[in-house]
C-alpha cells in the first residue's frame, strides 16, 4: 500500500470521525426562561456585568459560532452550565456570594483567561474592574 493511499485513509477516518462527533446528544445550548432581574446600582455596572460576566452567569448567552462544532462545543457547554450553577443572575440561583465574585474579579480569575481569548471586550480595564466592584457592592443581589 502506497503511503498516499494510507495518509487519504486515514485522512477519511479523521473526517468520518469528525462529522459522528456533531451527533453526539447532550451538549445542547440552552437559554432557560429568565426568572429573575437585578436592579442593578447603575447602568454601567449592568453594561459591565452584561460585557463580563452573562454568557456563563445568566440564561442570556450569546452562543458563537463555534459553539456549534464539537468538541469545542462541549467545552463551552460544560462552561456555561457550571457558570450558572455557581452564579445564575437570571435566576438568582447559585452557590457565589458577592464577596467571593469580587474577590475573583480583583484577583483576575473572572472572566477566565481562557473566555478572554475569544471575547476580548469582556478583558475590562483596572478602572472598568473597579467600577464593576463599586457597582457589586452597591447592588443587593445576594
Amino acid at each position: 500500500m502506497s503511503t498516499k493511499r494510507i495518509i487519504l485513509g486515514v485522512l477519511g477516518v479523521a473526517v468520518l470521525g469528525f462529522l459522528a462527533i456533531q451527533f453526539v446528544p447532550g451538549y445542547e445550548r440552552t437559554n432557560p426562561p429568565v426568572t429573575q432581574t437585578i436592579n442593578w446600582s447603575s447602568a454601567e455596572t449592568e453594561a459591565l456585568m452584561r460585557r463580563a460576566c452573562y454568557d456563563c452567569h445568566s440564561n442570556e448567552t450569546v452562543w458563537p459560532w463555534y459553539s456549534n462544532i464539537a468538541p469545542v462545543s462541549w467545552l463551552v457547554v460544560d462552561d456555561v452550565n457550571e457558570g450558572r450553577r455557581k452564579l445564575n443572575f437570571s435566576t438568582g440561583h447559585g452557590e457565589m456570594e458577592a464577596r467571593e465574585l469580587i474577590e475573583q474579579i480583583e484577583r483576575g480569575s473572572m472572566p477566565p483567561s481562557k473566555y478572554l481569548i475569544t471575547h476580548p471586550e469582556a478583558n475590562l480595564t483596572t478602572e472598568e474592574k473597579a467600577a464593576l466592584i463599586a457597582g457589586i457592592r452597591a447592588t443587593s443581589f445576594r
